[in-house]
């Protein structure tokens, strides 16, 4: 079995982050060369589609309560410590380190250096170190990629180390079980074991930036997709898992910025990743066609199903996970922007799939509704999302993304409050949920009428139409916008039952202003103010 020959820069390892011990270094090879290697190793197969598929094995997700930051000096004090950030021993992590590094003295490894923010002035380094060649294409289809006369000189600031085939002992290594994720902003690295989820991999320099950016260099990181138009007006839309994020922010008339991860600075939004990391789940070219047409060679579907003896993906198939997944290259998408950076934004959209039918289509936010929502973070789930639930359920996820935020909600919030102050940018409260009554009852917004709300948002159109209040949450809702049914605009004029509307409104209020006590004591009085009424 040959693989592709190795390149001799060992020492590079040695010296950045002593890993002086492995077997064959495979070093920045071409997506075909990986492609290759996976297919001689048994690790994936070629679709019809030209993509790579493989599978992650035990893991299809991410393992939050596995996740966990270095505890010391640079972090100690400005980490936001809890369930979200779980605190670990430096001493521990480098013992980890050492059990890791035996474990790969035996292996074959492939290196790759890359970079994250387009933006040239925070630009991040990253060498990423893994076992499996699928994993390296993740890494270069995510991350940004550089020209070949770049690497001979390139330098590391991080490294991600990624060993799935490594298991913790918890006993030994102080972890929950045998997989784990783990930061390190002292040595600037990211250890991964135990889980081929590559999910991992990006959402740790996620967490990673989330933290600098905003601690370091005032920049706010977000959880949110973004793209311009023709006249070069920027436009962010943050939302939660099946909120619509990156459906909305494709659009034929406007050039995407990026999908999932961007950072805020005094002159840009710029794209944190080079690429795409989309749900494949249900996909079909009539819903989602870039998606669909960016999935060909040299993309990386996981654990998406086939027919037998098919290589045709069959993304109805969810028995393996719901989370099917798929990893490009944004350049597999025509209407992009290059680079990926734009200007700062004049049109913010918080997308919310409310299924409790409650919210309007869309409302204008206040700059302090705006910084409340924002910490908030609202979305609901269905029945048949996850195992147990029933009815709908309220999401709070704060800033969007509150599972790969390190610092305390409030500090993105003020953040979000100083770029906002004295513009003239708009923030609108976007609900791609339900109308007429809750889930079971009433139905989900047409994406039809959500995209024409938008579009008219984005073109001006909704700037001097009249504007209505609604009860309990104070929001100021349009009484007209073309391409919509007027009567859907107020949403308790939707239900039949209005009595059932208030206290479903009420209701909602009262958990909104629940999952904010925990924020009230580091939270500005003015945010406090803009939380929904609950009434007596």
């Amino acid at each position: 079995m040959e693989l592709h020959g190795k390149f001799g820069k060992n020492a590079d390892l040695a010296a950045s982050i002593g890993l002086s011990q492995t077997g064959d270094q495979f070093w920045n090879l071409t997506p075909a060369e990986l492609i290759e290697d996976c297919i001689i190793l048994g690790e994936g197969m070629l679709t019809d589609t030209g993509a790579l598929a493989i599978e992650t094995g035990e893991f299809t997700g991410r393992s939050p309560k596995d996740r966990f930051i270095v505890r010391d000096a640079v972090t100690e004090d400005a980490v936001w410590w809890g369930d979200i950030n779980i605190g670990f021993e430096p001493a521990k992590f480098d013992a980890l380190y050492e059990r890791m590094k035996a474990h790969l003295a035996e292996q074959d490894v492939y290196v790759r250096d890359v970079y994250a923010c387009a933006d040239p002035t925070y630009r991040m380094n990253i060498r990423v170190v893994t076992e499996l060649p699928w994993s390296s294409l993740f890494a270069h289809n995510m991350f940004l990629r550089l020209e070949s006369t770049e690497l001979e000189d390139f330098m590391p600031e991080w490294h991600i180390v990624c060993a799935p085939s490594f298991l913790a002992d918890p006993a030994i290594d102080g972890t929950r079980q045998h997989n784990f994720a783990i930061l390190n902003f002292t040595k600037k690295m990211i250890l991964i074991g135990g889980t081929g989820y590559t999910g991992e991999i990006k959402k740790g320099i996620f967490s990673a930036l989330n933290f600098i950016l905003p601690h370091q260099k005032n920049v706010l990181s977000m959880h949110c997709s973004a793209n311009i138009g023709q006249d070069g007006d920027t436009a962010i839309f943050f939302g939660l898992s099946g909120t619509g994020k990156t459906t909305l922010s494709s659009d034929p008339n406007r050039r995407l910025i990026g999908d999932d991860e961007h950072g805020w600075s005094a002159n840009s939004v710029f794209n944190f990743e080079g690429g795409c990391y989309a749900k494949t789940i249900d996909l079909s070219r009539e819903k989602e066609p870039q998606i669909y047409d960016a999935i060909r060679f040299g993309a990386l579907l996981e654990n998406v199903g086939f027919p037998q003896e098919s290589s045709t993906p069959d993304y109805s198939d969810g028995s393996i996970t719901e989370n099917t997944r798929v990893s490009y290259p944004i350049h597999h998408i025509d209407n992009i922007a290059t680079p990926s950076v734009g200007a700062a934004p004049k049109n913010i959209f918080f997308l919310t799939a409310d299924a409790f039918g409650v919210l309007p289509p869309i409302s204008k936010l206040t700059k302090a509704q705006a910084m409340y929502h924002f910490m908030s973070g609202y979305t609901a789930k269905v029945a048949g999302t996850e195992v147990g639930i029933t009815e709908p359920t309220t999401t709070f996820s704060a800033g969007f993304g509150a599972a790969f935020l390190p610092l305390h909600p409030a500090k993105y919030a003020q953040l979000l409050g100083e770029k906002l102050e004295g513009t003239d940018i708009n923030v609108w409260l976007i609900n791609t949920g339900w109308s007429g009554g809750s889930y079971g009852v009433g139905s989900r917004m047409k994406l039809s009428y959500t995209r024409a709300m938008i579009t008219a948002a984005l073109t001006g159109q909704l700037k001097d139409v009249a504007y209505e209040q609604m009860p309990f949450f104070d929001l100021a809702f349009p009484t007209s916008c073309a391409g919509v049914p007027s009567e859907l605009l107020n949403p308790r004029n939707t239900w039949a039952d209005k009595q059932a509307y208030d206290q479903t409104a009420a209701s909602l209020a009262a958990k909104f202003v629940n999952n904010f006590e925990k924020f009230a004591t580091q939270t500005d009085p003015s945010i406090l103010a803009a939380a929904p009424k609950v009434p007596a």
